[in-house]
């Protein structure tokens, strides 16, 4: 059993059996839709798809409070050490890694752009976006798609992963709209599905509902804050 909370847009907590926590993207301070009652209070890993603020934003603060292990590209793994940030481990697309608690991760694939802004306002190059399949310890997979247009290489990750559940973002505008996350679903095998990236702010307009009405994948809507037992 996972317990899976999303703590608003793309920022995911899993807690495994053994009660290690996989945080993954963690935006904290400035989303929108983060659960003001909901408390951090243990974080054994991280996970970063890419760089753009609203994945990276909490990853300094959380890193000095719990040094947790850190998995990204090796772009932002250079960063965030130039930064002080301990634990990095940098991987690439197609590259499989180990977390504490049992957890293997799988880079993949994702459309997307990758900047991280420093902290003068400037912007620097961040490597490109990724996805993750998340091996579980009791042989389930998940896929993590991160920020991503559909691409034609996802029955690959079907075939060779089996993902029985996918988080995808349908906010439309800087992701796939559900439309796109139909077809998604479609070339993953139709696992089931639950929806992120939309909703933060008024431009990101796609909906589960629009989702559940394109696709054969059963679609499961969180709410922030709220445990989701898998």
């Amino acid at each position: 059993m996972v317990t899976i909370t999303w703590l608003g847009h793309t920022t995911f907590s899993f807690q495994l059996e053994t009660g290690e926590v996989i945080l993954v993207d963690p935006w904290i301070v400035g989303n929108p839709k983060f659960p003001s009652s909901y408390s951090i209070d243990r974080v054994d890993t991280i996970l970063i798809t890419h760089g753009h603020f609203d994945h990276i934003g909490g990853v300094r603060k959380l890193a000095a409070q719990f040094s947790p292990q850190i998995y990204a590209n090796y772009e932002i793994c250079t960063w965030l050490g130039s930064k002080g940030v301990a634990n990095c481990n940098g991987m690439n697309k197609g590259g499989r890694a180990s977390t504490p608690g049992g957890l293997a991760v799988t880079m993949t694939h994702a459309l997307h752009s990758s900047g991280i802004t420093e902290d003068d306002g400037s912007m620097v190059y961040g490597g490109e976006a990724a996805g993750y399949i998340l091996h579980f310890p009791d042989g389930r997979n998940a896929y993590f798609a991160g920020d991503t247009d559909v691409f034609a290489e996802m029955p690959y990750l079907a075939e060779l992963h089996a993902p029985t559940l996918a988080f995808l973002p349908i906010g439309d505008l800087f992701t796939m709209s559900p439309k796109g996350a139909a077809l998604a679903c479609q070339l993953l095998g139709n696992p089931e599905v639950i929806p992120m990236h939309f909703g933060t702010f008024p431009p990101l307009i796609g909906t589960p509902a629009e989702l559940a009405a394109l696709t054969k994948s059963r679609v499961t809507e969180l709410t922030p804050g709220v445990s989701h037992s898998w």
